[in-house]
């Protein structure tokens, strides 16, 4: 059992609350999901690349930022908790070579033009407050807590997901055939950090994508391909889309109005929004896929 939750904001003008909102609703799914928690934040879509950084514990950031604005020259570094944020306009593929390179001990959890992802094991309250959510912006968010029911209390086993540019996925259910899916994906090449099976999910929605099929026909092929329970947002940089497999045996509501739309695997995530009683709540169908922002 894990929670997952979604905010997407139709006003340019509700943007700085994205992190206030958020964090309600992470800490309102603590009881489904106490080991871990994380979350990613979509804010613009700039012409540098960001690149999500977790670090361990006594590493040696003076070297790291000494090192990397040595080989570029354009690079931007923000700190928030043990996580790092690079700003650049080198290529993902040279400055994920660079930092595999020079920086194996740290993990890559994110990057694209938009997307910040931050996670750690521990209580979603303490998270939220490691990382200050409640001061980040954006125009639309995933998150999730997680309750280890098969794996251990890692990082490696935290949501978000990232596998692709601006993509991310967070996921309440179980996958069956994840292992015969994870070969079939690292023949694509793509790459795999853990042993996770949404991480196969993410995988198998980025080689969708990178076969120029929308964000809806990804998650549609879903139904034919992913065998198990499961719930899925996946974030991209336009927005996200939802998809409960056709049991449906994992809850999830969804509240909409003129201001937002919020996802949620159950109401007393979204129960603190505003304007929350005037929005259209009702639950996604199962087999059928919602996107917001295409």
């Amino acid at each position: 059992m894990c929670g997952i939750v979604g905010l997407y904001l139709k006003k340019k003008s509700l943007h700085d609350k994205l992190g206030f909102y958020l964090s309600g609703m992470l800490i309102n799914m603590s009881s489904r999901g106490p080991d871990s928690a994380g979350f990613a934040i979509y804010n613009n879509d700039s012409k540098n690349f960001k690149f999500s950084i977790s670090i361990p514990k006594d590493f040696k950031f003076k070297n790291f930022e000494k090192s990397i604005k040595k080989e570029f020259n354009d690079i931007k570094i923000k700190v928030i908790s043990d996580h790092i944020v690079v700003n650049t306009r080198t290529l993902p593929k040279n400055f994920i070579s660079y930092l595999k390179n020079n920086f194996n001990e740290v993990n890559l959890i994110g990057y694209g033009k938009s997307i910040e992802v931050f996670k750690q094991v521990g209580n979603p309250k303490k998270i939220v407050e490691n990382f200050n959510l409640n001061n980040f912006s954006g125009s639309h968010a995933v998150g999730h807590t997680r309750m280890a029911t098969e794996s251990a209390i890692t990082l490696d086993g935290s949501h978000p997901y990232s596998t692709g540019q601006d993509e991310c996925l967070v996921h309440n259910g179980s996958l069956s055939n994840h292992n015969n899916l994870r070969r079939n994906l690292l023949k694509k090449g793509i790459k795999f950090d853990s042993l996770n099976d949404t991480e196969v999910a993410a995988g198998y929605i980025t080689s969708e994508l990178s076969n120029n099929k929308s964000i809806k026909k990804a998650l549609t092929n879903c139904l034919r391909d992913l065998d198990g329970f499961y719930t899925f947002i996946a974030g991209t940089i336009k927005g996200f889309a939802v998809l409960r497999d056709e049991i449906a045996c994992k809850p999830a509501v969804i509240a909409e109005n003129d201001d937002y739309v919020a996802i949620a695997s159950e109401f007393q995530a979204i129960a603190h929004l505003p304007k929350i009683n005037q929005a259209k709540i009702y639950e996604p169908d199962p087999g059928v896929v919602y996107t917001w922002g295409k």
